[in-house]
């Protein structure tokens, strides 16, 4: 991508339109300012032959960059082969829907390690990633908040190497929670871009897709996501090493006040 973007997860929360749907909810972020919108498919893929016209109308009328969250049901270390075989199939499901709305990238939790260790965990995983179809969308592997889940940076970036079809999602509050609490400074925040510069080279910061928000945790790792300021969250911090590492691609903001958060984000970078 050729600048830095910012959008929100699922529709607004502060539209006066009591029945918005994905097209008035694209309108509507375009004129508040913001250019992104990630659809929720994290139940069912909401996209369908009766409104993906008006979704794919409405991107391309108000250049807005559309995303999509996968399912949460998707575990690809499942001890049963067939729920693997499920989750394959959600997978590939959410990616047609997104492609008939126009959309890029699909963002997804790859799994959880169960009773496996992190080593056998990552080959299952990566064994089934590697049969995705190839095509016009990518999969974005996104890092997960709780110990229990599959996703470290280091996991997704090593996963991203091996599979040509995989790209990275940083979700800098997960990472935080994850570690409980570990993202404070400057120095926390550049650490994890200059990771995915040494792996993955310029074309990853040069093509990112992030997600951020105020988050709250425990030794676990993630409990439910809050808004920016009413969190720990150093987005400051945050925004400044985007700046500096010069990335390029599209924030996305989650929580209760996607729309404020995601101006927040936005007014804050361009100040900086």
């Amino acid at each position: 991508m050729n600048d830095l973007i910012f959008g929100i997860s699922g529709l607004p929360v502060f539209s006066n339109q009591r029945k918005l749907n994905y097209a008035a909810g694209i309108a509507y972020l375009k004129s508040i300012g913001l250019d992104a919108m990630e659809l929720l498919f994290v139940r069912n893929v909401n996209v369908t032959d009766n409104n993906k016209d008006a979704i794919v109308q409405a991107s391309q009328e108000h250049d807005i960059y559309l995303s999509a969250h996968g399912s949460h049901y998707t575990n690809l270390n499942a001890d049963d082969k067939t729920k693997q075989d499920q989750s394959m199939a959600r997978i590939i499901a959410a990616a047609e829907g997104l492609s008939k709305a126009g959309g890029r990238s699909l963002i997804f939790h790859p799994g959880y390690y169960l009773q496996d260790s992190a080593d056998e965990t990552y080959h299952t995983i990566r064994d089934n990633l590697l049969k995705l179809p190839a095509g016009s969308i990518d999969y974005r592997l996104e890092t997960t908040g709780k110990g229990t889940q599959f996703g470290t940076l280091q996991e997704l970036v090593a996963l991203c190497r091996e599979v040509d079809t995989c790209k990275l999602c940083i979700d800098f509050a997960h990472i935080h929670a994850r570690e409980n609490g570990s993202l404070r400074s400057y120095e926390d925040f550049a650490g994890i871009l200059q990771y995915v510069l040494d792996h993955l080279g310029r074309a990853a910061l040069d093509d990112l897709h992030i997600h951020m928000g105020g988050i709250r945790y425990n030794a676990k790792g993630e409990i439910a996501h809050l808004p920016v300021l009413d969190s720990d969250f150093n987005y400051k911090s945050c925004l400044q090493a985007i700046k500096d590492f010069q990335v390029k691609g599209c924030i996305i903001a989650e929580g209760p006040l996607v729309e404020q958060d995601a101006l927040l984000l936005k007014n804050t970078y361009a100040k900086l």
